[in-house]
């Protein structure tokens, strides 16, 4: 084909293509996708996939996104950073080592999940001999609670308050203090598993505080003191303080603490190339191989189809289960392009023969023959390209099935844990049973960006089949 010719043809369909509303919108969702997916490391994190099977400690656990907040009853504390430079600004030289004083206003009627301290540093040759850290919270109501003391510094410390036993004892014994309420052993044993220390600590004062704390708004000051024996130093260079909210980002976080948002921008490269792989792949084999298969005809032909049929007969989804079981009870990616193309060219290779079988009377194929063109020539320059357009429809239109295939293998905990994948993403969910617990935002954007992809493609199938298929143009 002559290169004028070539931009004639590429002109022409666009003409044709531009009228289809569907194809354009197609278009339009197409070109989000790839610039999702091509720019998530500077959207997001490079390291998000080697990170995503670790906890994120500085981050909430299954909090949901901070835009709720406007749509309820109760504003939830947002989630708040105080780097090494601002706390620089707050250090205070006392005759023992510094303090840090970090002023927090709490506007919230639920505040923050955890206050974590991370990588305060201390050097220490002598490990009887080490730096030492008070934490001490000032409340707005004049009270002095100091929920953490003589915690010794070892090397680079993180420490989660939240969490920290100390921390609920302390909190139990202030509480006890200032309402006089008296618990039994087993509650208190109760209180010191179970108790969200932040709530208590941010509360008003009240006898039944420790079961339904009411927040109290104001200005905190968390008071972080280091006691620094002669000799000893300790850096802040890379410390962080970090008030863990009870609601973050767009789509807030599940029980790793992991950015959702992050999660979903990065399964859509995977979501992108698995499936455009696996159609591509089973479309292109299952031309050639319903050409070949009526091109030869005959004993080959019916011998072809059995194997065709054959392989259609395999329940694929059980045979890829035991499939994964096998690898251990996780399949590679690439295994799973395999697996997904081997049962994946069937049906097309079935409408390409029943195509093919038309093309193959034409006359242009019979002087092709007549010429002593062989059958390798006959099939790839003549008869393949006839289904062309049938081939590129059917590429975006298998997209989505093969999108949904690899999201019900990792649905079933048979994906690659490895990678991030909106599949994974919704088998964590289940497991942690996250739309029984309603953690909505855990469920629907990973489902929702399934079926948006999904549409995407299906939309952009169906233009192009009737731009390239004339009975099926709508005038």
């Amino acid at each position: 084909m002559r290169w004028s010719d070539f931009k004639d043809s590429v002109s022409n369909f666009w003409f044709d293509f531009k009228k289809q509303k569907t194809g354009l919108l197609a278009i339009v969702l197409l070109i989000f996708w790839i610039g999702i997916a091509l720019a998530a490391p500077l959207i997001t994190s490079p390291d998000i996939p080697s990170t995503w099977q670790n906890y994120w400690i500085d981050y909430p656990k299954n909090v949901p996104p901070k835009w709720v907040n406007a749509f309820s009853s109760q504003t939830l504390a947002v989630h708040e950073i105080f780097t090494s430079d601002q706390l620089k600004q707050y250090m205070v030289k006392t005759d023992e080592g510094f303090k840090i004083e970090i002023p927090y206003k709490n506007i919230y009627d639920v505040p923050p999940q955890d206050i974590v301290i991370k990588n305060i540093t201390g050097t220490s040759p002598n490990p009887r001999r080490t730096p030492k850290m008070d934490v001490i919270i000032v409340r707005p109501d004049g009270e002095q609670i100091t929920i953490l003391s003589g915690y010794k510094i070892k090397g680079a410390t993180t420490l989660q308050l939240g969490r920290s036993d100390a921390v609920r004892r302390a909190t139990i014994n202030w509480v006890k203090e200032k309402t006089g309420v008296q618990l039994t052993p087993q509650k208190e044993f109760e209180y010191l598993a179970t108790l969200d220390s932040m709530k208590v600590l941010f509360a008003k004062i009240s006898p039944d505080m420790l079961d339904r704390p009411k927040s109290l708004k104001g200005d905190y000051k968390v008071i972080i003191n280091v006691r620094i024996p002669q000799g000893l130093t300790v850096s802040v260079d890379n410390t962080e303080v970090i008030f863990n909210g009870r609601s973050y980002g767009w789509l807030g976080t599940d029980y790793k603490g992991r950015d959702l948002l992050a999660g979903l921008i990065w399964g859509s490269r995977v979501s992108l190339t698995i499936g455009i792989s696996i159609s591509v792949l089973s479309v292109l084999i299952g031309i050639f191989y319903g050409v070949t298969s009526a091109y030869l005809g005959g004993w080959t032909d019916e011998f072809m189809q059995r194997i065709n049929e054959f392989v259609a007969s395999i329940p694929s989804l059980p045979i890829l289960i035991l499939l994964g079981s096998y690898f251990g009870g996780h399949i590679e990616l690439w295994q799973i392009v395999f697996l997904l193309v081997l049962f994946g060219w069937v049906g097309i290779a079935k409408v390409a023969r029943s195509m093919a079988l038309q093309i193959k009377e034409q006359v242009y194929v019979e002087a092709a023959r007549a010429l002593g063109a062989g059958t390798g020539r006959i099939i790839f320059r003549h008869m393949v390209p006839q289904l062309l357009p049938y081939a590129f429809a059917q590429m975006a239109l298998s997209v989505p099935s093969a999108v949904l295939s690899e999201a019900s293998l990792s649905f079933l905990g048979l994906g690659d844990p490895t990678k991030v994948t909106w599949g994974q993403i919704l088998h964590d969910a289940q497991v942690a049973g996250a739309a029984v617990n309603g953690y909505w935002w855990w469920v629907i954007p990973p489902g929702l960006a399934i079926a948006l992809v999904g549409l995407t493609f299906v939309l952009l199938g169906t233009a192009l089949d009737r731009v390239l298929n004339p009975r099926l143009r709508r005038l």
